[in-house]
């Protein structure tokens, strides 16, 4: 199923240095005016921009992380007996599904929680590390050489929390107009969320990407995420 969208509108909004600070929520007043004015896809050249960041970045992440991912294959393998990757099918570009990869960092077979909690017993030692400094998403660049996902995107949700989004978020499906990414601005600008609620917040900060989107803000994501990778601030 295709999801279309109204055209995008001739103005252009821009980011100020305060909601790149927000944390939680951004104020209806300041952005109600356009928050339903999307494109319905990227133009061809914004879209050459965008795989072209994709492949850059991915392709040198693959070579200079290529140690850190055997050394975290060993970890794995040391620490919780079980699978090295964690696959699960996610929520791409139109609504289709595809399998994501990650490094699995919790125990095989662990008591089923679609959350992520704080402290959460389910993730062994160098899981907890490996989800603070963002490596178990380094599987997720073959996804993105694959076309299944963007670096950079709304985040790609389960697909059973898909479906219950969609029942009771007015709109959730706006955000399956782009193909997912590994980072994005509600990555980078909200706590990980962990209810309906936070899914509800976050989208209105994937509402803000689609709509606002230009190759500066892409690089200004990349460079807040390694903000993030250095400063731990993962879960």
């Amino acid at each position: 199923m295709t999801y279309t969208l109204p055209p995008r509108h001739s103005s252009s909004f821009h980011l100020t240095q305060e909601k790149y600070k927000a944390k939680v929520t951004i104020p209806k007043a300041k952005i109600e005016n356009y928050l339903n004015k999307y494109q319905s896809s990227y133009t061809k050249g914004q879209y050459l921009q965008k795989r072209g960041v994709d492949f850059v970045f991915s392709t040198l992440l693959l070579i200079f992380m290529s140690p850190i991912a055997l050394y975290t294959i060993y970890r794995i393998k040391k620490e919780s007996p079980g699978p090295i990757f964690f696959k699960q099918s996610r929520v791409g570009l139109n609504g289709k599904t595809f399998t994501c990869y990650k490094f699995r960092s919790m125990h095989h077979n662990s008591e089923f929680n679609p959350y992520t909690q704080k402290c959460d017993s389910r993730i062994f030692p160098f899981g907890q590390l490996m989800r603070k400094m963002r490596i178990d998403e380094l599987p997720q660049l073959f996804n993105i050489l694959k076309g299944d996902m963007h670096l950079i995107g709304p985040r790609a949700e389960w697909d059973i929390l898909v479906k219950k989004y969609e029942e009771i978020i007015p709109n959730y499906h706006i955000r399956h107009t782009v193909a997912p990414g590994i980072t994005g601005l509600a990555q980078v600008l909200y706590p990980y969320g962990c209810n309906t609620q936070d899914a509800r917040n976050k989208l209105r900060y994937d509402k803000i990407y689609i709509r606002s989107w230009s190759l500066k803000l892409e690089l200004k994501i990349v460079w807040k995420t390694i903000n993030v990778i250095l400063k731990r601030k993962g879960q």
